[in-house]
């Protein structure tokens, strides 16, 4: 079990028919409590979707009893109707369970521009509350229902050695890039967690998994990550607990997503050290990730470390040519300002590749994770809206 595998929660997902291949495209997800403490992060686009803009409403009072995400439709620029939609939304799961609507977060993805059909969507709420459930056949349906252009569920749980637990899913497969990545995440945990130590704890595992995993360079408009606390559990654990708990759970999602991204054929981890500050390791390695000339050869396992060089050298931080040494699958190819070694000694034959870069000016380190760039990308996206 997962979003479920904590205790105080069920879920479920259904084929509500907002998708007309009528696979699972409506998820819900209850806390029975006994706390509702919540918190989240969203995008950072400005171009907003309406369920963003309504959740980010709700969690100014960091309480939630439910969570409704679809798939098929990210109600995104779909301006007041949009917005609309979603209030409806929130407001007939508030009627069904008995509860506020503005203990209801509200989440969707799939196509940009389109508003949602509606009567699948309520009707498709109906449904779900009948079908909740605390079993791991629950959790895996809820798991199913917000998928896009994913090819399996992403689902990770952790159990502490004291008797509490964070369980969670995620869905997201292209967009993925800073500031989150383009995925929707609703992480659950039945430890006892007020609202502050909550909220500072997601945004330290956030920072250094989700807005970590960057396969293309493109912000979503619909980035959510949920966790929801039930405080079931009884034990309260420390902040630092905590936050390696919803760290774990959030990495292990994190290469989940990158696994399943669309068109990869190289799980590729960035990590620059030796930088002067943490901000300089992230942009130098994000800007590499997000370089088309790099993810290229990657796809083609070609160890070019010059367009690593070339990337990393137009990134906004300190850098010295003669400090910087590049280092691919554990062989140093430049170093010194030079070619340090052929570089046919790199092996990149494997699905897992590590480009290492030590910039030499400082001590922070920071690792992006990423993909090459295949034709199975180019075929996915070019024919995503049809």
């Amino acid at each position: 079990m997962t979003v479920t595998g904590p205790k105080g929660f069920r879920a479920a997902g259904v084929a509500a028919g907002i998708k007309a291949s009528g696979a699972l495209d409506l998820t819900l997800v209850v806390n029975d409590g006994p706390l509702d403490v919540a918190a989240g992060v969203f995008t950072r686009n400005v171009i907003k979707a309406a369920p963003v803009l309504w959740s980010q409403e709700v969690l100014k009072q960091q309480k939630l009893k439910a969570v409704v995400l679809n798939s098929g439709g990210a109600n995104a620029a779909t301006g007041p109707g949009g917005f609309q939609d979603t209030h409806a939304t929130a407001e007939k799961v508030a009627e069904v369970l008995d509860i506020g609507a503005i203990e209801v977060a509200v989440c969707s993805t799939g196509l940009i521009g389109e508003r949602l059909p509606m009567a699948a969507v309520l009707s498709g709420v109906d449904s779900a509350v009948k079908a909740l459930d605390a079993s791991a056949e629950a959790s895996l349906n809820a798991a199913s229902g917000v998928m896009t252009t994913d090819t399996k569920p992403k689902q990770a749980f952790a159990a502490h050695a004291d008797g509490w637990s964070v369980g969670g899913f995620a869905k997201g497969a292209g967009m993925l890039a800073p500031n989150l990545a383009t995925m929707l995440s609703v992480l659950t945990t039945d430890a006892v967690a007020d609202k502050e130590v909550l909220d500072r704890a997601l945004r330290a595992a956030t920072r250094i998994t989700y807005d970590r995993l960057d396969v293309d360079g493109g912000t979503s408009t619909n980035d959510t990550v949920l966790v929801l606390a039930s405080g079931a559990s009884g034990v309260e654990p420390t902040e630092a607990e905590l936050t390696e708990q919803l760290t774990a759970v959030a990495h292990d999602l994190v290469l989940q997503l990158r696994a399943d991204s669309e068109g990869a054929t190289k799980d590729v981890d960035v990590t620059v050290r030796g930088a002067a500050s943490e901000d300089d390791a992230v942009v130098v390695a994000r800007t590499i990730a997000e370089d088309n000339l790099v993810k290229t050869a990657l796809f083609g396992s070609d160890p070019n470390w010059g367009r690593i060089a070339m990337a990393l050298g137009r990134a906004p931080a300190r850098i010295d040519p003669e400090t910087v040494s590049i280092t691919i699958n554990g062989v140093t190819l430049f170093a010194s300002g030079t070619t340090a070694a052929d570089r046919s000694a790199a092996d990149l034959s494997g699905r897992a590749i590590e480009v290492v870069v030590d910039l030499g000016v400082g001590s922070a380190e920071a690792t992006i994770y990423t993909t090459d760039l295949s034709h199975g990308y180019v075929e996915e996206n070019s024919a995503y809206s049809s």
